[in-house]
């Protein structure tokens, strides 16, 4: 197995390989390229197999993630991903250790990743981490769950922050979109939602989460992307224009 490392001399020749595979998908991939550039400075490490397929983790100290999380001296796991046909190679289990030798190296406490109850998009699978000896450390409603791997067991138990307990952002009437330029996903979409954003006969507001700062104290675990109605939380999965116009209906 191949692993390359991305950094500043090879991140504009090499693919990103969570991006979307048409031509849509441009600005979407110079959004997130220049956000990890951003971060390298802040010890973000992007990993990924040689290969054009969807096969990387992505990882960073968490005091410098962009999580509301209270776990500093641990490392987090931004993204992990293994899709398609390059499962059950053991590319997942490489890129998480990976993972754990660097955290151990820099005499990190562990290592945190924020999972769900339930399988789900846009998070990785609780029962992965659970098999390699990662248990709950936190809960926040409505399903998210931080996990932990603790390299000495007497360290504290890091936790989701205030800010996500409960769900809710304010008191006012619409739907509230949040994101940021780590996924290349989110705004490609967000760009899909223009129109429909302005035909709509309730408000739509989108809020593009620029900092470390505002990511730490966002009101979802879930820092990418997060959709509130009327302030309460709703999902964490990007929006298709038919998907919002469908929960405009339901408002």
């Amino acid at each position: 197995m191949e692993i390359i490392t991305l950094n500043n001399q090879n991140l504009d020749s090499e693919h990103i390989c969570c991006s979307l595979d048409n031509k849509n998908s441009n600005v979407g991939v110079s959004s997130k390229k220049e956000w990890l550039r951003e971060r390298f400075n802040d010890g973000l490490k992007f990993k990924k197999l040689n290969s054009r397929g969807k096969v990387f983790i992505e990882y960073i100290p968490a005091e410098m993630g962009w999580m509301p999380l209270n776990a500093d001296g641990y490392m987090l796991i931004n993204c992990h991903w293994v899709s398609g046909s390059y499962k059950g190679h053991g590319y997942g289990q490489e890129l998480l250790s990976e993972c754990e030798k660097e955290a151990k190296a820099l005499n990190k406490k562990g290592v945190v990743v924020v999972t769900s109850t339930k399988k789900k998009p846009y998070i990785s699978d609780k029962s992965f981490y659970v098999k390699y000896g990662y248990e709950i450390a936190d809960t926040a409603p409505p399903y998210f769950e931080l996990l932990v791997k603790r390299f000495n067991i007497n360290e504290k138990l890091p936790s989701f922050r205030n800010s996500t307990k409960p769900v809710k952002s304010n008191n006012r009437k619409g739907i509230d979109i949040f994101y940021t330029a780590q996924c290349p996903f989110t705004r490609v979409y967000i760009e899909l939602l223009n129109t429909i954003i302005i035909d709509s006969n309730i408000p739509i507001q989108i809020h593009e989460i620029k900092t470390r700062e505002e990511a730490q104290n966002h009101i979802c675990p879930i820092t990418t992307y997060s959709v509130f109605i009327n302030g309460q939380f709703f999902t964490h999965e990007i929006l298709t224009p038919k998907k919002l116009e469908s929960i405009i209906t339901k408002v």
